[in-house]
């Protein structure tokens, strides 16, 4: 029988990459002063932010930033992403 802590490790290692949240980025306007916490894992109820519970026992965290001046910017939901929380593209190459 197989353990329930082997379980969860492996249940972590695929869980690296985020779950795909969307296939598209979300463009959001993002204010100097505030701390934003982008959803890592894709289980977020409040896309593309963390919702502070959905990512529990992933070993995935949030990516906490801020911005020094207000901008517009696209933010990933594929969650596949290498410039983390921005979109880079990747969901071109998402395989279904």
């Amino acid at each position: 029988m197989i353990g329930v802590n082997f379980l969860i490790c492996i249940y972590i290692r695929v869980m690296k990459t985020g779950k795909i949240a969307g296939r598209q980025p979300v463009q959001v306007e993002l204010q100097p002063g505030v701390t934003y916490k982008w959803c890592r894992c894709g289980l977020s109820s409040n896309q593309p932010y963390c919702d502070d519970k959905a990512h529990l026992g992933t070993g995935i965290e949030p990516k906490v930033f801020t911005v020094s001046s207000p901008r517009k910017v696209w933010l990933c939901m594929c969650k596949q992403t290498k410039m983390v929380p921005y979109c880079d593209g990747s969901h071109n190459h998402l395989k279904d």
